[in-house]
């Protein structure tokens, strides 16, 4: 579309629910009325409650755990009083699979038993996730791709076991389930103290919670001005959603690391298309018999090179040796002198290699002269380290990229895209459909990233307002401190004025949990907070189901699944009681 003919202003400013959602909500209420009467609960429908379940961030223990426990509360009765699901990161990923199946909660016992089929079951084969990065280079290009997309084919497939094409406004008009919000904060808002960083997807809108922004989910990821859409972008599909809110798995480190590894397994499966190439390339006569052009296989080889180089530094080696060579060309390219004399910037998620490990990659003897080269003859201990390394990496992979680029080779697009990413470590990027309006002073382009970095479950996407809300059941499958999360919710909400209970934890809890808590305020919903692993459900093991279902690591096996579907589900079963007295307390307490 051309941006000479705008459409009609598609940006809506208001702090209030979208017409198909209050709908949803007038429907969903009759139902959970007629939900409350079969297990005896006296209401009338002024007074049915609003329920919210959240599921937190955890990777496939928040998955496996959220599924076990809708398994539980569907049995029970009670998953028909609930108003919104709500996830975070790994919880994303198991409301994905449940919402591919029209009124999946009527048939959940059918529906769980396929998704946990398929966790168990083979992985996604190298050619069509490799078919599913090439798609998305192709659609995005190098404006708007990300590492968001090659974290969705490369680990987000290992975990859920597919390809996920359907689209989150396929969702819309489901009446039977709980409707579903999916949850992601802005990154330039994280860092800012007085923004709205909580961004939420319905399949009907997507924007930011607090602000009350929001465009059409079809339209999310277009490009806008003055309110207005000029440029259209395919809708994202389910599995680049599920990376854009899952991805915050472990430190920085850890996921450079992993993401290092892969981009080496990628090129690897893309070596025989490298020979391939070759062979077509001199068939055809292309090369003109030009001795001097290098093959093709000889740019497999400058990528691994760097790959490994990157690697290296990362895990506080040496550079590999077969490295030399390339590195030897490096030296007769010179960067100069005045880039290396600009003022030190903030280099947060800074670069390729910034890092304690890269000094012993500088400090080597053989690396000094390429340095000082670099550098323009500025002496080494003169340079600020991570501009010099910074400065180092990058211009080394655009001398790489820059000697193979217009090759006949179609991949080398594609991973200098990714090479790119890697080294102004870009996630989730989109246009900014705010950009130029009025009211707020945007960048034409941002960055979305997983909520889980900010705070590991999504209260604030229920703690609209306009939502309403009598009872939160949180469904706590974080790492670490079980409580951070309650915690933190309800220190944010204290500096922001909205209403939350006040929360006050027992020392000894945090070591030994158990399997429900409940936190009252005036004029604020009750919060019930669940930790999965719990002395309730684990007894004096919680320490050992921990070690035993960490966050970073790889799919879980058939019977691991089994057994942590059942752990989760024990935490419903046991607090059913509870549940059932919480919902009339609530009852009580609406307005």
């Amino acid at each position: 579309m051309s941006a000479s003919k705008p459409q009609k202003s598609e940006v809506r400013i208001e702090h209030s629910l979208n017409k198909k959602e209050k709908e949803f909500v007038a429907r969903r209420r009759k139902d959970v009325l007629q939900s409350l009467k079969k297990l005896n609960i006296t209401c009338s429908e002024r007074k049915v409650p609003n329920i919210a379940l959240l599921g937190s961030g955890g990777g496939e223990r928040a998955m496996v755990g959220l599924l076990g426990s809708l398994d539980q509360l569907q049995k029970t009765g009670l998953l028909d009083c609930v108003l919104y699901l709500s996830g975070v990161s790994g919880s994303t990923w198991c409301m994905a699979s449940l919402y591919q199946e029209s009124d999946w909660s009527t048939k959940l016992e059918t529906v769980k038993d396929k998704i946990v089929q398929r966790l168990s079951g083979p992985a996604v084969s190298w050619r069509d996730a490799l078919a599913k990065l090439k798609k998305y280079h192709q659609e995005k290009h190098t404006k708007l791709f990300s590492l968001t997309d090659f974290w969705a084919v490369m680990f987000i497939t290992t975990c859920v076991k597919e390809i996920d094409e359907h689209k989150l406004s396929e969702q819309r008009d489901r009446h039977k389930d709980p409707f579903p919000i999916y949850t992601a904060i802005d990154k330039h808002w994280k860092q800012s103290e007085d923004g709205d960083p909580w961004f939420e997807f319905t399949p009907y809108e997507a924007g930011y919670s607090l602000t009350g922004a929001f465009v059409e989910t079809s339209d999310f990821g277009s490009k806008f001005e003055n309110g207005r859409k000029i440029e259209n972008q395919p809708e994202i599909d389910m599995l680049y959603l599920q990376a854009l809110c899952g991805s915050a798995l472990a430190d920085e480190e850890e996921i450079r690391k992993f993401l290092w590894e892969k981009i080496k397994e990628v090129l690897y499966h893309l070596k025989p298309k490298f020979k391939l190439q070759t062979g077509m390339v001199m068939c055809s006569g292309l090369r003109g018999g030009d001795s001097d052009s290098p093959p093709i296989d000889k740019c497999y080889q400058d990528l691994m090179d760097l790959v490994d180089m990157n690697l290296s530094a990362l895990k506080g080696k040496d550079p590999p040796d077969q490295g030399k060579c390339i590195r030897t060309e490096m030296t007769e390219k010179a960067v100069p002198a005045g880039l290396l004399k600009r003022e030190m910037r903030d280099y947060e998620d800074a670069g390729l290699l910034i890092n304690s490990s890269y000094s012993s990659v500088l400090r080597e003897e053989r690396n000094i002269d390429l340095i000082n080269k670099m550098s323009g003859g500025v002496p080494l201990g003169q340079l600020p380290m991570i501009d010099n390394a910074k400065q180092y990496m990058k211009q080394y992979t655009v001398d790489v990229f820059k000697k193979w680029s217009g090759r006949s080779f179609g991949h080398v697009d594609l991973l200098k895209s990714i090479f790119d990413c890697m080294g102004d470590w870009i996630w989730g990027r989109k246009y900014d459909f705010l950009y130029n309006m009025k009211d707020k002073a945007v960048h034409a382009t941002r960055d979305y990233i997983d909520a889980g970095l900010l705070l590991n479950s999504p209260y604030f996407s229920v703690l609209r307002e306009e939502r309403n809300i009598d009872l939160i059941i949180s469904l706590d499958f974080s790492d670490g401190d079980p409580f951070m999360t309650v915690r933190d919710a309800a220190e944010t909400c204290k500096t922001r004025n909205i209403p939350f209970p006040e929360v006050n934890i027992p020392d000894e809890d945090v070591k030994k949990p158990k399997d429900f808590y409940v936190f009252k305020g005036k004029n604020t919903p009750t919060v019930i907070h669940i930790p999965l692993f719990n002395v309730g459900n684990c007894g004096d093991k919680i320490e050992e189901w921990r070690k035993k279902y960490t966050t970073f690591q790889g799919p879980y096996s058939a019977e691991m699944i089994t057994d942590l579907m059942e752990v989760a589900g024990k935490n419903i079963t046991n607090n059913k009681d509870n549940l059932l007295e919480e919902i009339r307390q609530a009852i009580k307490m609406h307005k």
